[in-house]
């Protein structure tokens, strides 16, 4: 039997003082009923004005195995993940040792006193906050149901006393959650208060790390990648998602199934004007999609690396015979199965040149839900406008977790771009229509819509080798004419495709390219180094094929730290490839831990780079 001590209280020794700075962190068993009581907690946050950002570390079984909730609070607005910890909710025994050692000295641990906590648990620099939930819960409620999800209704109410947050909020939020199953209401607002009151009671309320109010969050949403690129679907005119579920991407079709139960029934007969098919598999969805874009209408599937995999003969399809399709990429960690329920960068290249042969294919890099919601909508008409397939490069931390960002716009007088499509009346006046014939000199052709006309310029459509005029050939001159064109209209699509983001350029010697999530924590790094005197230029890229400006970005630079979240560099031997960029002239920082890289790891990446600032009295311990 391992020994059992009593726990040093906040008041034995020194703890640390933050206001609105601090990060929280729950860990839980999976399947306990903890992440709509974490998620409460977050919100509570986001609704007293205080800048917050949210990172659920999840296990890919249904239950049972650990699972965790970081909630980094941060009055500036760093909003990344950081990898110590202020404040741990430590519910789950399996990772108990190890959740306590990640807390700061001055720290506090909030654990479930109901069974005492062995010797070897104990460190004398963390304040402990011992509360029985159990022996709480046991005597408050008589159903073990409920025994078990309002013990983490009441650690929420006892953080709603220990560190200041208002109980009017949380209270409102329970109200608005089961607004139509009121019975449900009384019990949970009773289990906060059941919380809140022992908190009170047995400690001094609220701790020295604690938050306070503010209004940092005006104008602003909170809002999870996948959400906002369903609702994008619908606003950029997409009635058919065909699908096969797989983690972190199934959230997509939902999302766009919410939203068209709204906005896509018509008034008058209460019919769908909609269509979502759960296919057999990846193939099989991607291929309806093609099918849906071939007949004139927008659609679009969503999965992730596993997925694109199976649909690469597909996509070459789509490419070669020019039909207009949406693939929406939520990465996770692979190869294989990988870590289906972890983060990761890793599909560029498998993307950007997915099938076999000489493809090239437009890639969009959201770094934001706004920015899901925006690409999202923009994809259709670049889908349209190019006649091709685009690929729209999320991943699992952008997808799956909440951020704080801007409030989604979007202007009711804008008309849908469907490029070059043909009526009945412009055929007539065509005296020699070809499907694939580049009239235009930019390598996009014009193409009609199925039964546009019964006598004359049917769509033709062909994915084996062809001519201009679509015809089946084996000449391999007419196939190399028909390969030079398609080139030709993947640096077309360059003017449809959104610019990378710049800093203003200070001329600094110095500068960072990134994609997509790792956004979210660049300010942080900026402001970490300007502290040892540097500053560096940034660069977020938005799209694939790369804009001239991020080749002339590079140049203009003694050297570039390129952040890829994956192991072999792959956006950096994306920019050499395509951009012929010297690779002298770009450093890799790698992250593929299955989490999103911390700022920590870029600045000291960096200072670990310049041997010279390292041995001077600025360089960091």
């Amino acid at each position: 039997m391992p020994e059992l001590v009593s726990v040093p209280t906040p008041t034995k020794i020194q703890s640390i003082t933050k206001v609105n700075n601090f990060v929280v962190k729950f860990a839980n068993v999976n399947g306990s009923g903890s992440a709509s009581a974490n998620n409460m907690f977050a919100k509570s946050v986001f609704r007293m004005g205080i800048p917050m950002s949210p990172h659920n570390i999840f296990p890919s079984n249904i239950q049972g195995l650990p699972t965790w909730y970081e909630v980094r609070i941060s009055e500036d607005g760093y909003l990344g993940r950081r990898d110590n910890v202020d404040l741990m909710i430590a519910m789950n025994e399996q990772t108990i040792k190890e959740d306590i050692n990640t807390v700061v000295p001055g720290g506090y641990v909030l654990y479930d006193s109901s069974k005492a906590l062995a010797n070897e648990l104990i460190r004398e620099d963390v304040n402990y906050l011992p509360i029985p939930l159990k022996d709480i819960c046991l005597r408050e409620f008589p159903n073990p149901t409920q025994r078990q999800l309002f013990k983490n209704i009441v650690y929420v109410g006892a953080l709603a006393a220990f560190l200041n947050i208002d109980f009017k909020i949380l209270t409102a939020m329970v109200s608005d959650q089961f607004r139509g199953k009121e019975k449900l209401i009384l019990p949970n607002i009773h289990a906060l208060e059941l919380g809140h009151q022992y908190a009170s009671d047995h400690f001094k309320c609220p701790l020295r790390l604690h938050l306070k109010r503010s209004n940092k969050n005006k104008g602003k949403i909170l809002m999870d990648g996948n959400t906002a690129v369903g609702l994008g679907c619908v606003y950029g005119g997409a009635t058919i998602a065909s699908w096969y579920p797989i983690t972190p991407s199934t959230s997509v079709v939902d999302s766009f199934g919410k939203y068209c139960k709204r906005l896509r029934i018509d008034p008058g007969t209460g019919k769908k004007k909609y269509s979502i098919i759960q296919a057999e598999d990846e193939l099989a969805a991607i291929g309806i999609a093609i099918g849906a874009g071939w007949n004139g209408a927008r659609a679009f599937t969503a999965t992730s690396g596993p997925g694109v995999s199976l649909m690469q003969e597909f996509l070459g399809l789509a490419y070669f015979s020019e039909v207009p399709v949406v693939l929406f990429n939520i990465q996770r960690v692979g190869p294989s199965t990988g870590m289906p329920t972890r983060t990761q960068q890793g599909d560029l290249l498998s993307c950007a040149y997915a099938s076999h042969g000489d493809t090239k294919h437009i890639l969009l890099f959201p770094a934001t839900p706004k920015e899901c919601f925006e690409y999202a909508a923009d994809s259709f008409d670049i889908a349209d406008r190019l006649q091709t397939p685009v690929i729209v490069m999320s991943d699992l931390e952008l997808g799956m977790n909440e951020q704080i960002c801007d409030q989604l716009v979007w202007d009711d007088k804008r008309a849908y771009d469907r490029g070059k499509v043909l009526t009945s009346d412009q055929l007539e006046e065509i005296e020699d229509y070809g499907r694939y014939q580049d009239v235009d000199a930019d390598g996009i052709p014009y193409r009609t819509y199925h039964g546009t006309s019964a006598n004359k310029g049917s769509y033709f459509t062909r994915g084996s080798s062809h001519d201009a005029n679509a015809a089946y050939t084996e000449d391999g001159n007419v196939y190399a004419e028909v390969m030079d064109r398609l080139a030709r209209k993947f640096k077309t699509a360059l003017t449809y495709l959104p610019e990378p983001e710049i800093s203003d350029m200070k001329k600094e010697k110095l500068g960072i390219v990134f994609i997509g999530s790792t956004d979210i924590v660049i300010q942080e790094v900026l402001d970490e180094l300007g502290k040892k005197d540097l500053s560096l230029d940034t660069m977020c890229i938005k799209a694939f094929p790369f804009h001239k400006s991020v080749k002339t970005f590079i140049d203009n630079h003694d050297l570039v730290y390129v952040i890829d979240q994956n192991r072999d560099a792959q956006l950096k031997s994306l920019l050499k490839l395509e951009s012929n960029i010297n690779e002298e002239k770009m450093l890799s920082i790698t992250n593929y831990n299955g989490v999103l890289i911390t700022a920590e790891v870029i600045k000291q990446a960096i200072l670990g780079s310049m041997p010279n600032l390292l041995k001077t009295s600025e360089a960091p311990a």
